[in-house]
């Protein structure tokens, strides 16, 4: 890595959906920037891969697209209670207004190969960020560390979007508002059923957890999320990868679970996602700002992750952009992102805490709140009732637009 003595505009860590359109924005802009991602390559155990329109729309406004990345689009879904099917429709929606599964790691791929063709853009793989630097009650840069050692790199503005545990929010010390998380995830990849088409979306409720089963976009896999009430995996765990892999077969329809049951040993990277849901109150600080899961971790539920931290990015660059370029406030231009972002964000997480209080609830009046919804799933009154809240999370509450 270089001793990192000139100063950079603008200094981002985290190589996310979040860090990496945003470096991208800013780049192509001309403004100085310098893209910091810890790993070497991005094929991380967990990531979001479902891409709303709303987080698509942000990446045609930029000007990527999803050809040469491998994705799905979603065409039927089904969901089963008891493991007995309850309700069954087709989704009929062009790719453009469809929800897609896409392989994250060749997505940031893309974005940091786009970001690349400037010269105003440059990216540190398999560099951490330790500490930030701070003179005067401002952030003037970070400390860097690589397998050659540290180095300080100063900036003028440095952008957290390193996640739940940034860096960012824990040594700035930025409040947190944490709005609870009832369930943890099991993700477990399983060799694909020979009925389970790249089109195919199944939803299991049951008491005490929620399983989703989706075609992975990179291979012909079956991503199962498995949401479970949080602090019961320990007993999982210790009865062994066989055990847990069978209580989740038992979750699912009669020919999906004995498939499970046959691939036990096929079983491909079982990894436990401590759910959180929480806000930062206050994103910016002076020379310092935080976006994406690093301002506000999502709730799995509704897949929201990806697409409000692109969300995030775009509006980001909004702001910022102009203050580079023309000699604006940009500690004014980052204080407003916070702002314009959080009215949305605060939408979809109360949205979001709702289902997992009924799916997940083991007491008389969660089975009969559930038997309630299987009852209703194919009325009128429920179509409409889902579709709203289904048009909050295919695109968003606010008209987030590329200005820059």
């Amino acid at each position: 890595m270089p001793e990192g003595s000139e100063r950079v505009q603008v200094l981002v860590i985290g190589g996310g959906p979040a860090g990496a359109l945003l470096a991208w924005l800013l780049a192509r802009r001309g403004v100085g920037t310098v893209l910091v991602e810890r790993q070497r390559d991005f094929a991380r155990e967990f990531r979001g891969e479902v891409l709303m329109p709303s987080g698509h729309a942000m990446l045609t406004a930029a000007g990527l697209s999803l050809g040469g990345i491998p994705h799905v689009r979603p065409e039927r879904i089904q969901m089963y209670r008891g493991r007995k099917r309850f309700f069954a429709a087709d989704l009929s929606l062009e790719e453009e207004t469809s929800p897609l599964g896409v392989s994250q790691p060749a997505l940031l791929e893309a974005l940091v190969a786009r970001a690349d063709e400037s010269p105003h853009f440059r990216f540190l793989r398999g560099v951490a960020a330790k500490d930030l630097v701070v003179e005067d009650g401002r952030v003037v840069g970070a400390r860097l560390q690589d397998q050659d050692g540290d180095s300080v790199w100063r900036a003028r503005l440095v952008v957290g979007a390193d996640g739940r545990s940034s860096i960012v929010r824990r040594r700035q010390g930025l409040p947190v508002h944490d709005l609870g998380a009832p369930m943890d995830i099991v993700w477990a990849k399983f060799p694909r059923p020979p009925t389970w088409t790249d089109a195919q979306v199944g939803v299991y409720l049951g008491g005490g957890h929620l399983l989703i089963g989706f075609p992975a976009a990179e291979d012909r896999m079956l991503q199962l999320a498995w949401v479970i009430l949080k602090g019961t995996y320990g007993d999982l765990r210790s009865r062994g990868i066989e055990a847990w892999a069978r209580e989740m077969a038992n979750c699912l329809d009669d020919e999906v679970g004995a498939h499970v049951l046959r691939t036990i040993d096929r079983i491909d990277r079982p990894f436990l996602l401590d759910a959180v849901t929480d806000r930062v109150v206050g994103w910016a600080r002076p020379g310092s700002l935080v976006i994406g899961d690093a301002a506000h971790t999502m709730s799995p539920v509704g897949g929201q992750g990806l697409n409000v931290a692109m969300r995030d990015a775009v509006v980001a660059a909004n702001q910022l952009v102009p203050a580079f370029l023309d000699g604006g406030d940009v500690d004014a231009a980052a204080a407003r992102v916070e702002p314009e972002r959080g009215p949305e964000i605060d939408a979809i997480q109360r949205l979001a805490s709702f289902p997992p209080r009924v799916v997940l609830g083991t007491r008389f009046y969660h089975a009969w709140a559930r038997a309630l919804v299987a009852r209703l799933a194919p009325t009128a009154i429920a179509a409409g009732r889902a579709n709203v809240v289904l048009q909050t999370f295919l695109h968003g509450t606010e008209d987030v637009q590329l200005r820059v």
